[in-house]
């Protein structure tokens, strides 16, 4: 439940006063609260231990830079974020999905000067460096992979034999990931959690872990975890047509890094998917 400082920071923060809290759900170690007030607003609160504010930092750059639909943002600090409340009124369809690769194609098409983001940002709980790089292998090799791997060995989540391969792949990138796409804006963490659908589109989009990136990174997260069916791809590809060798080759290489978060977040099994990824390509 909400601490009776939190509570009373929401009410002087927004200057209404609080009739009901009701718990929504829990994630990256954050509560969620629908609240309501005495005047007949509804709002969302995050409460957390830490790193909020890097959160509303993300959905703050989102609703500025891009036509992405995100929650607005009416107070955020390190343990509290106070946002819009979204009502989700249906499911994910085909016709959704049409709609939400119609909405990534225009956050793909924000574009910036080189890759990376001008300050950290977060990954789920997880810290993801931020800096500028203009080569887009440079960055996806030390700034995603082999970081995120790095800092699983030091959890012991991944072995050392694992470590050596990623770093020997990374080596390799330079030769597989040629020509890659413009600096792209992404979301980061498209997954159906991530997600508030109503009125036959997505209404908002949650938790980003944004910079810029080749904007297949975002394509290849969304079919790791089957967040859309093909009927999205074939709708993307008209608006922005997908370069031979996504799917064949890297949208696997792309996914090491979110394989790699998730082990460091939930454990072994995500290793062992990481791991057949870096067989096939040893």
């Amino acid at each position: 439940m909400i601490s009776p400082a939190i509570y009373s920071e929401i009410e002087q923060a927004l200057g209404r006063r609080i009739v009901a809290i009701a718990p929504l759900s829990a994630a990256n170690n954050a509560q969620i609260y629908r609240i309501s007030f005495d005047d007949g607003i509804t709002r969302v609160a995050k409460v957390a231990e830490r790193g909020l504010d890097t959160e509303a930092w993300m959905l703050k750059y989102l609703r500025d830079k891009s036509p992405l639909p995100v929650p607005e943002v009416y107070h955020g600090n390190e343990h509290v974020i106070i946002m819009q409340f979204v009502y989700a009124e249906s499911i994910i369809d085909y016709r959704i999905e049409g709609s939400a690769a119609t909405q990534l194609a225009q956050l793909h098409a924000v574009t910036g000067e080189a890759y990376g983001m001008e300050r950290d940002t977060l990954i789920g709980a997880l810290t993801q460096p931020g800096g500028w790089d203009k080569d887009w292998a440079h960055f996806f090799a030390e700034k995603r992979l082999v970081y995120m791997a790095r800092k699983a060995l030091d959890e012991n989540k991944i072995d050392t034999r694992m470590m050596a391969q990623i770093e020997k792949l990374a080596a390799k990138l330079p030769g597989i990931l040629k020509n890659p796409q413009s600096p792209s804006l992404v979301h980061g963490d498209v997954w159906s959690g991530n997600m508030v659908v109503g009125h036959g589109t997505i209404a908002a989009y949650l938790d980003p872990a944004i910079y810029y990136a080749d904007a297949e990174v975002e394509l290849a997260f969304i079919r790791l975890f089957n967040t859309f069916s093909d009927s999205f791809f074939a709708r993307y590809s008209e608006l922005r047509p997908i370069r031979p060798g996504f799917h064949e080759e890297r949208a696997d290489i792309y996914n090491l890094y979110p394989l790699l978060v998730h082990t460091r977040l939930f454990g072994a099994s995500y290793a062992r998917k990481a791991q057949k990824i870096l067989d096939k390509f040893s």
